[in-house]
């Protein structure tokens, strides 16, 4: 029966996190400014893009923010080598939410279960291999990955959740059996 709930909760908070997340996309297109001048489209344009369409548009978007994140926080495969082959771990703070507070015990179960269900999500990274502390939007990620560079993607996932003020990664690298 537990485990039931478990996984309800699980969806219920992935369903959420994609609403909230394709939302979020329709409001920044939405407010980016019209280009002064329109080029004639190769191909004509859809007046109503079908909804896989608009889902293979959604998913480059978000690739392409996320490649964005991991240079930007400094998450490069070899970043995260030479961190953990110096620290053993990986921390990254994202510098506009220091300072800012989170309390409650709601609010490090709401972080641990959105970034478990982004990890849940994305095909590469298991969520049952990371374990995901929070402690005042202090996470903390223990557990194994099959590269530096899903580490990373780990580490980016989780800075990039509301409330999240550091991430640390005491992550091993084990590479996945074929």
């Amino acid at each position: 029966m537990k485990t039931a709930i478990f996984i309800f909760l699980v969806g219920a908070a992935a369903g959420a996190f994609g609403f909230y997340y394709f939302q979020e996309q329709r409001t920044a297109a939405a407010a980016k400014p019209a280009p002064a001048e329109v080029k004639p489209a190769a191909e004509p344009a859809h007046a109503n893009p079908t909804l896989s369409e608009r889902a293979r548009e959604e998913a480059k978007a978000a690739k392409t923010a996320i490649a964005t994140k991991l240079t930007d926080w400094h998450l490069t495969p070899d970043e995260i080598g030479n961190d953990i082959a110096r620290t053993g771990e990986v921390v990254r703070t994202k510098a506009q939410a220091v300072g800012e507070s989170i309390a409650g015990a709601t609010s490090n179960a709401r972080i641990v279960t959105t970034i478990k269900t982004k990890y849940a999500l994305e095909k590469e990274l298991s969520a049952r291999a990371i374990e995901v502390e929070c402690d005042n939007g202090q996470v903390t990620l223990r557990g194994t990955a099959a590269s530096h560079a899903l580490i990373a993607k780990a580490v980016a996932l989780a800075l990039d959740t509301d409330g999240v003020t550091q991430v640390t990664a005491k992550l091993t690298v084990v590479p996945a059996k074929d």
